[in-house]
């Protein structure tokens, strides 16, 4: 067990986890539908209220490519801002952050992957090269004081490769935060390979190489690990998570993986563990409910389906008659 470990292990006793809402970019941007701008809005409008410390609002990407999120740049500047709640985008090259800094993004997200292949499947170029961009995306956010978060896909594995070595994932951390100077770094696992004893692992070796830099964990509950991953990296250290309203999302080049772990399910779990989310969960779960009219299809979420460990039910209709022939038993 870790230094933050308490006498029982899981009680979180109080301890800070900052919850980071992803569905609104890596959930939407995979539906075939196209949920209006003015209900995109809405929708981060409630997150913020509902206490997430920070939001992927959306991406700066090709229209072509991405047509759900054609609207990046409406969205962002017309949702309300809320003190503490800080908006990113994720950008992958220079024009998209030049978008994502005219639409006065709080951070730019920026993304490659652990795997050659991988990166090269979802982006188009080698890691190389798509180092060499993120510097000179990295560069022109400093240059407008905007903060940089560098989100490594296939942390945890690779769909087309297997497993990707700790050395290699934590290679590739050091020049992000030596060279690039991020404030952040996301360990994403993309496709659902990851497991509680290679997360925690690859958490302590990361904070005890960088204990002042920002680690955010991404986890997709593709093989149902999701919490126990999340569980597994407080241990070690972490303390923010993305994750995705209502558990929706997925990746195209691993058939079958679903959506980031949901939101309203960590939440809930972590709350009865004794955690500080932050955020309150019945405002959490209402916006959860508006998923399935705005996508079109049900969700993943099974608090949205089962509703809190506390949501009572009516006992049967006929109960009392029930009772009464109980007891009569032992008249």
């Amino acid at each position: 067990m870790s230094k933050h470990t308490n006498n029982d292990a899981w009680t979180g006793a109080g301890r800070r986890v900052f919850m980071q809402e992803v569905g609104t970019r890596d959930g939407l941007q995979v539906e075939e539908a196209f949920v209006p701008t003015e209900d995109k809005i809405a929708l981060v409008n409630a997150l913020s209220h509902a206490g997430m410390a920070k939001i992927e609002v959306t991406a700066f990407v090709s229209p072509q490519a991405i047509p759900a999120l054609r609207d990046a740049e409406v969205v962002l500047r017309e949702i309300e801002r809320r003190p503490g709640v800080v908006y990113t985008a994720l950008v992958p090259n220079v024009r998209g952050a030049e978008r994502a800094i005219d639409a006065q993004a709080d951070e730019l997200n920026l993304v490659m992957s652990a795997s050659e292949t991988h990166n090269l499947a979802n982006l188009r170029m080698t890691r190389e090269q798509s180092y060499a961009a993120l510097q000179a995306v990295n560069a022109m956010a400093r240059q407008a004081q905007r903060a940089v978060n560098v989100s490594l896909s296939c942390s945890f594995g690779c769909p087309m490769e297997g497993d990707v070595p700790e050395a290699t994932v934590l290679g590739w951390c050091e020049r992000f935060v030596t060279e690039l100077g991020a404030r952040g770094v996301t360990l994403c696992d993309t496709t659902g390979m990851a497991y509680p004893g290679q997360v925690a692992a690859l958490v302590r070796a990361f904070r005890a190489r960088w204990p002042g830099t920002e680690l955010t964990l991404h986890f997709h509950n593709t093989r149902g690990m999701g919490l126990a991953n999340v569980l597994a990296s407080i241990d070690a250290g972490a303390d923010r998570f993305d994750a995705s309203l209502g558990g929706i999302g997925g990746c195209p080049y691993a058939p079958g993986a679903t959506g980031n772990v949901c939101s309203e399910e960590i939440v809930h779990a972590l709350q009865l563990m004794g955690f500080d989310t932050g955020v309150d969960l019945p405002a959490l779960i209402d916006a959860a409910r508006r998923l399935p009219a705005l996508i079109g299809h049900d969700i993943p979420s099974q608090i949205v389906k089962a509703g809190r460990r506390l949501d009572l039910h009516r006992p049967p209709a006929d109960f009392d008659a029930i009772r009464q022939r109980a007891l009569a038993r032992d008249a």
